[in-house]
């Protein structure tokens, strides 16, 4: 680019999508003079999904505005908890992000979740017609325009994912409500009403049940139930 030189200024919540030379302050870029300060600032590496505030000179400006000669633009972080509007809270996680997804089930958050690879553009649609915020790692994945909304998910971790994703959309919280294999809602079912999905040893040991209204699946409080409800806990008192 040869048009107008503007100096950016990246939060450092953001640092880890730009070169390190961006991380030291406002810093001179060249512009072409026609591209939006949106497309700029993704050309840098950023996601908008992860863009809360462009401040241009000390105002505010939208991702249409076109830079001009000598501005300086600070590019800020979404602020927490980030508003979602215009539909219920719920989420579309990738194929990367299965872990997270039963996590988000057991805590009774409407997770969508792809268990193979159909495509950014068939996630794309998905997230647009449901109206669910889009989870991934992947950066290309959250450009694309159609999406309803997006995230990044920062962390490898299951437990930083899920602390993170809790953190910055606050989602209401209904543990063992969702079936983590589904998304499906339980109900309370009776011995006999899932005797045909139970081994001998957990029919005589296990006497409360549950059971997906979607896929049937059987619930009960088995060998990992304990770290199940760690999670829980842990999700709980963060919430405070």
């Amino acid at each position: 680019m040869n048009g107008p030189e503007i100096r950016v200024d990246v939060a450092p919540a953001l640092h880890l999508f730009v070169p390190a030379a961006r991380r030291a302050g406002a810093t001179p870029l060249a512009t072409d003079g026609v591209s939006t300060l949106g497309h700029v600032v993704e050309s840098l590496g950023v996601p908008l999904t992860e863009v809360g505030a462009l401040v241009v000179d000390g105002r505010e400006v939208p991702v249409s505005h076109v830079p001009r000669a000598g501005e300086t633009v600070s590019v800020r972080p979404v602020r927490r908890p980030q508003p979602v509007p215009g539909a219920p809270l719920r989420f579309l996680l990738d194929v990367h992000l299965g872990t997270l997804a039963r996590r988000l089930r057991l805590l009774g958050v409407d997770t969508a979740y792809e268990s193979t690879d159909i495509g950014d553009a068939a996630l794309a649609t998905r997230s647009a017609a449901e109206k669910r915020v889009m989870l991934s790692r992947d950066r290309g994945l959250l450009r694309r325009r159609e999406l309803f909304a997006g995230a990044f998910v920062y962390s490898t971790r299951p437990e930083d994912q899920l602390h993170d994703v809790l953190d910055r959309f606050a989602p209401e919280l209904r543990p063992w409500t969702r079936c983590t294999a589904c998304n499906g809602l339980l109900k309370q079912a009776t011995k006999d009403e899932v005797a045909d999905q139970l081994e001998h040893g957990t029919r005589r040991t296990y006497d409360v049940f549950a059971q997906c209204t979607a896929c049937g699946r059987a619930y009960w409080k088995g060998a990992h139930h304990e770290q199940l409800e760690a999670i829980v806990e842990r999700a709980l008192a963060a919430r405070g």
